[in-house]
């Protein structure tokens, strides 16, 4: 099964400059963006609502929707580009970065013509220092081209943008977090309402979208809503790119079309994942990031369509940032389920009290369980740490907690409880009772 290739055919197509603003040009960018500024700002949020593109962040929520949230007539407002990719085994935005900036650049600049925004700003997680650095060519030479600065094309229509490097903390991914530390602030979600859209960068209106759902926008320009609407099924619209990881024979970033691939296509097909290496069983996959449950090798988990309603409705897991990583039947689910408890534990920010001390509390028991040493009630403890974090056990929507960080941690224990219950007593033996010196009979 070949990808569909949208946002990655200019990458794949032009591997060795593709990153450049000659190669750009020469593939046709910004040619949209100088259609589109002729047109007037509604136009894009029209066919960006006819589109249905969804956040590709990990929420799905409608784009066209979140920037109708704007409240009309304040001005200054601002766009924010999320860069922060920091979910363990996400990949994909890194490369989109690093090699295909201008079709990111002519996003932006698109989307802030469409809201009415004159100085976008992009928060690059600290590490992708490659894909800074082209970043920050890349505008300069946007710049240099005409399609950023004063009066782009002609058109009237001014935008600067600005790249911020963030420091490695994954609480910086959520908006609310990064908005902080984009103000030069530590890095901590704020309570809402008020939400960005009404009070966000500098206490004025901002929208947040992630790099590859502004990377689809040209497209959606180019060849318009309705004609982007009709690859994919139902309300998951377009292609999505997935960061394929774990035991699969080829790792790696690819672009499929929603709800027309599987989740088996994806693992097995020669032309994606290949399979796993030598033939050996998927016990386990997590479909959606570090913060989804699991499923597992079952045919109807193989089988599910990549469509973000299906398995949310069907299975109770989400797609998320689109990372799915694959463990085989040699792998030892509570060594999985600690080391993920053990990296929220240690990006937890602090601020709620439910995440600070009950992710590292799943983090000391997890590891005990994981390394032969735990109690046979160890399980339902952890069930019940987690559900202090998230009532209902990760219900959607459910949570004591600011942002989703601390249900995050949770998804891990539930899966285990839902499909490796035993595998996990097995681990937890019943204690043999000490009794005191010298008791007698």
């Amino acid at each position: 099964m070949p990808e569909t290739r949208i946002l990655t055919r200019r990458l794949r197509e032009h591997p060795d400059d593709s990153w450049t603003i000659d190669a750009a040009l020469a593939d046709g960018a910004y040619q949209a963006l100088r259609a589109t500024l002729a047109k007037e700002p509604a136009d894009v949020a029209e066919q960006i609502s006819t589109a249905m593109l969804r956040g590709r962040g990990g929420a799905g929520f409608p784009t066209a929707t979140k920037w109708s949230f704007l409240p009309e007539g304040s001005y200054p407002r601002y766009l924010v580009v999320n860069a922060d990719e920091g979910e363990p085994s996400t990949f994909k935005d890194h490369m989109l970065l690093e090699l295909d900036p201008h079709q990111l650049l002519e996003g932006i600049a698109i989307s802030s013509f469409a809201i009415e925004c004159h100085l976008a700003f992009v928060y690059v997680r600290g590490e992708f220092a490659l894909g800074a650095e082209r970043l920050e060519q890349a505008i300069a030479d946007a710049r240099d081209r005409g399609f950023l600065g004063d009066d782009i094309a002609g058109s009237g229509f001014s935008l600067d943008i600005v790249v911020h490097r963030g420091a490695g903390a994954y609480i910086c991914g959520e908006e609310t977090g990064l908005l902080e530390s984009l103000e030069g602030k530590r890095g901590m979600p704020r309570i809402r309402p008020p939400f960005p859209a009404v009070e966000g960068l500098y206490a004025k209106p901002t929208v947040v979208n992630n790099v590859e759902t502004l990377s689809a926008v040209p497209t959606i320009m180019s060849m318009g809503g309705a004609r982007y609407a009709e690859m994919g099924v139902e309300r998951s619209k377009g292609t999505r790119i997935f960061s394929l990881s774990g035991h699969v024979k080829r790792p790696g970033n690819y672009e499929v079309e929603l709800g027309k691939t599987t989740f088996r296509d994806l693992i097995f097909d020669a032309d994606l994942g290949g399979g796993v290496p030598e033939d050996r069983a998927v016990k386990f996959f997590i479909p959606g990031g570090a913060s989804s449950q699991w499923l597992t090798g079952a045919d109807e988990h193989l089988d599910a369509p990549l469509d973000m309603d299906y398995v949310q409705q069907t299975f109770g897991v989400m797609l998320g940032s689109g990372a799915v990583m694959v463990y085989d039947e040699t792998v030892d689910p509570t060594l999985v389920a600690w080391r993920l408890a053990k990296f929220f534990a240690h990006e937890s920010c602090g601020k709620c009290t439910p995440c600070r001390e009950g992710t590292g509390w799943m983090e000391k028991v997890l590891y005990r369980i994981s390394h032969r040493a735990g109690r046979p009630e160890d399980l339902d403890m952890l069930l019940d740490v987690g559900d202090n974090i998230s009532p209902g056990l990760n219900a959607p929507f459910s949570q004591t907690t600011i942002c989703p960080l601390g249900p995050s941690a949770v998804s891990a224990v539930v899966s285990l409880d839902k499909f490796f219950r035993d595998e996990v007593l097995a681990k937890c033996p019943p204690r043999i009772p000490v009794f005191a010196a010298g008791a007698g009979s």
